[in-house]
């Protein structure tokens, strides 16, 4: 699961996912980065070619659909396939505004990113991931998602009440169980992963954790084996309750 595979992972410029495209180039994938940004896309590129791994740009912002449409056609031109999808684009707007006070169109810009950007990526790159005998998808989730955690007041996530983050990972999760159950009989292995609280731009790298603790998490489900889960959520701990 790794010698001449290919990965797609959205964001994947800075933070997470260039961590993540790090590590996976490093076990020998060619990795597909899922960059809007051209310019930082092409540096995130050299980097990764600096330290041996087989890198491509992929221009693709996952809010635009035609971006998305050429992102497949190009995959399916150099490729044929796609062996790993690893959605990690997403952001976090409003802050800690009171649920009852918050904006709607930052509630909808949250959910265009995280969660329908995630979608139609995902149902794009569907085709090409069933042409490999081995096709992952790793969905970018959160703890904060957790409606257990959420729901519990000695949790530590339980202070961040985020309405537009929390709720939209909240989503991505059960587009994780939904889609699991409709691959059941499939090669397909799909997962939601919980990075952690790692410090990165989103939060103002205020998170205690490593990206390298980080996209370990999302390595090791990017790279199951045949008989490993799927329809999960994971940290680096194991399980986590939804």
């Amino acid at each position: 699961m790794t010698i001449g595979k290919t990965a797609l992972i959205t964001g994947a410029n800075k933070g997470i996912g260039y961590e993540t495209a790090r590590q996976l180039g490093g076990m020998g994938l060619t990795i597909l980065i899922g960059s809007r940004n051209e310019q930082s896309g092409r540096e995130a590129v050299a980097k990764l070619a600096n330290e041996g791994v087989e890198a491509r740009l992929i221009l693709l912002d996952v809010t635009n659909q035609s971006t998305i449409d050429s992102a497949v056609q190009q995959i399916k031109q150099e490729f044929g396939s796609l062996d790993v999808l690893i959605n990690n684009a997403g952001i976090s707007l409003g802050g800690a505004t009171p649920p009852s006070q918050f904006s709607l169109n930052d509630l909808r810009e949250t959910y265009e990113t995280n969660f329908f950007g995630l979608v139609a990526v995902t149902q794009a790159m569907l085709p090409l991931l069933q042409e490999s005998p081995c096709g992952r998808i790793v969905n970018l989730s959160s703890g904060l998602g957790s409606l257990t955690y959420n729901g519990d007041p000695e949790h530590e996530h339980a202070q961040f009440n985020l309405l537009a983050y929390n709720s939209s990972k909240a989503a991505v999760n059960m587009f994780t169980v939904t889609l699991a159950k409709e691959f059941k009989d499939s090669p397909l292995k799909i997962n939601s992963a919980d990075p952690g609280f790692t410090a990165t731009d989103l939060n103002g790298f205020t998170g205690p954790g490593s990206v390298q603790q980080a996209a370990a998490v999302v390595v090791r489900l990017a790279t199951l084996n045949n008989d490993g889960p799927s329809g999960g959520f994971f940290d680096s701990n194991g399980e986590v309750p939804w």
